[in-house]
C-alpha cells in the first residue's frame, strides 16, 4: 500500500515537470505567430503554433505527463494528484526563467519551497486511491462540465489581456480537472471491453483535454504566462479533489485528514504566490518580422 502511493506521487510529479516545462515552451511558440480570430476558442492560432518546433515540444511533454497522470490517478488519491499538477506552476516559473527571460524574486524561490514541502507533507498523509462506485449520472454531468467550458472560453477569449489570461486559464484548468475525475470514473481501463467505449467519462475526459488544450493555447497567446497557468491550476485542483473526497471515496490515513487538508490548501495557495510574474516577453509574429524586411 505504501509502495503504491510513493509510486503514485512520483508519477505526478513527473507529470507536473512534463506540464510545467511544456506551457512555456508553448507560450514562446503561441507568442511567435498571429492570432486568428482572438476568441478563446482560437483554431487558427493553434494550426500557426502547432508548426513550430517549440510547441509540438510541448506537446510531446504533455503527452508524456498525460500518461502519467493517468498512472498515477490510478494509485492515489485525486487531491495528491491535483496538488502535484499545482507544482506545476513551480516549473513553469523556472523554466520562464530559462526560456523567456522570467526573473524569480525571493519570495517566489521561497513559495516553490512551500510548495515542494506541502507535496511531501500529502505524500506522507495519503491514503491510497479508491474508487467507490460514483453517483449514478456523474460522467453525463461531466459531459455537461465540457460544454459549459467550452461557451465559457467564447465568451472570455474576447477580455482584456490580464482577465482573458485568468479566465481562459481557469476554463482551460476545469478541462483538465475533468480528466482528473473521469479517469477515476473509468473502473477498468482496457480498450478491448465494450464496457470501456459505453462509459461517458471517457467521452468527457477526452473532450476535456481538448477543451483545456485549446482554451490554455488561447491563454497563453496573451498576458503573463504564469496568470494563466495560475488560473489553471485553480481550475484543475479544488473541484476534482471535492469530487474525489465526496463521491470517490479518496481518503486520508487514519487521524490524518487535517494534515490532507492543510498540505492542499498551502500547496495550492503558494502556487498563487507565483501568478505574480511579470509579463512575459513578447515575441514579434513571423509576419510582422517579413512586412519590416520588405519595408
Amino acid at each position: 500500500m505504501v509502495r503504491g502511493v510513493l509510486i503514485g506521487f512520483l508519477l505526478a510529479l513527473g507529470c507536473s515537470v512534463c506540464y510545467g516545462t511544456a506551457s512555456v515552451l508553448q507560450a514562446a511558440a503561441t507568442r511567435s505567430v498571429e492570432a486568428g480570430s482572438g476568441s478563446g476558442v482560437d483554431t487558427v492560432l493553434l494550426m500557426r503554433a502547432a508548426r513550430q518546433w517549440r510547441y509540438l515540444v510541448g506537446v510531446g511533454l504533455d503527452g508524456v505527463g498525460f500518461l502519467l497522470q493517468v498512472a498515477a490517478l490510478r494509485l492515489v488519491p485525486i487531491y495528491v494528484v491535483a496538488a502535484a499538477l499545482a507544482a506545476s506552476i513551480a516549473v513553469t516559473g523556472i523554466a520562464s526563467a530559462w526560456l523567456l527571460s522570467a526573473r524569480l524574486s525571493p519570495s517566489e524561490w521561497t513559495a516553490v519551497g512551500v510548495v515542494c514541502a506541502s507535496l511531501v507533507v500529502l505524500a506522507l498523509a495519503a491514503g491510497p486511491g479508491h474508487f467507490r462506485h460514483a453517483p449514478a449520472g456523474l460522467g453525463w454531468a461531466l459531459l455537461g462540465v465540457v460544454a459549459a467550458i467550452f461557451i465559457a472560453g467564447a465568451v472570455t477569449g474576447r477580455l482584456p489581456d490580464r482577465p482573458r489570461a485568468l479566465s481562459l486559464g481557469l476554463a482551460a484548468g476545469t478541462g483538465f480537472g475533468v480528466i482528473e475525475v473521469g479517469v477515476r470514473l473509468i473502473d477498468v481501463i482496457d480498450p478491448t471491453k465494450r464496457a470501456f467505449y459505453t462509459n461517458p467519462a471517457l467521452y468527457a475526459a477526452a473532450a476535456g483535454g481538448a477543451a483545456g488544450f485549446l482554451l490554455l493555447t488561447s491563454a497563453l497567446h496573451r498576458g503573463s504566462v504564469t496568470t494563466a497557468v495560475a488560473g489553471m491550476v485553480v481550475g484543475e485542483t479544488i473541484a476534482p479533489a471535492f469530487v474525489g473526497a465526496v463521491w470517490l471515496g479518496d481518503s486520508a490515513r487514519d487521524g490524518l485528514g487535517w494534515l490532507v487538508i492543510a498540505g492542499f490548501a498551502v500547496a495550492v495557495s503558494a502556487t498563487l504566490v507565483l501568478a505574480r510574474f511579470g509579463e512575459a516577453p513578447q515575441e514579434v509574429p513571423e509576419s510582422a518580422q517579413a512586412d519590416e524586411a520588405v519595408s
